[in-house]
């Protein structure tokens, strides 16, 4: 399951869980990109559940639309995940590192006031 919600004109939120076939991931990308049109410098709440690694169709996917998801998300300046799994945590803030002009921290599910709150800073 993947969902995208725009909560406002300056923040949009997803939520991941389970596996993703290639349909699936296509269907997901193309939502987030398309509510993720007109906004900068906007704020994302990631929230992910129990997640499974996606079908290789999928990842082929994805990577095949790589230049407009780099597009997509320099529009963001905020990233906050969260997710239970500790590989996750520190695999969404290794990419904040990566990715330049997007700030990425981790929390667990547990925490999403103080997620909230920092996406407000």
């Amino acid at each position: 399951m993947f969902t995208v919600e725009r909560k406002d004109p300056n923040r949009i939120d997803i939520a991941l869980s389970g596996k993703l076939n290639s349909d699936e991931m296509r269907a997901a990308l193309d939502e987030l990109v398309e509510k993720s049109d007109g906004i900068e410098h906007s704020r994302m709440l990631y929230r992910v559940g129990v997640f499974r690694m996606p079908t290789l169709a999928a990842i082929g996917v994805e990577l095949g639309r790589l230049p407009a998801m780099f597009r997509m998300i320099r529009r963001f300046d905020r990233a906050a995940v969260l997710a239970e799994q500790d590989w996750i945590k520190t695999i969404s803030e290794l990419e904040g590192k990566l990715i330049p002009g997007l700030e990425i921290k981790a929390f667990r599910p547990d925490e999403e006031a103080a997620a909230e709150a920092w996406l407000a800073e």
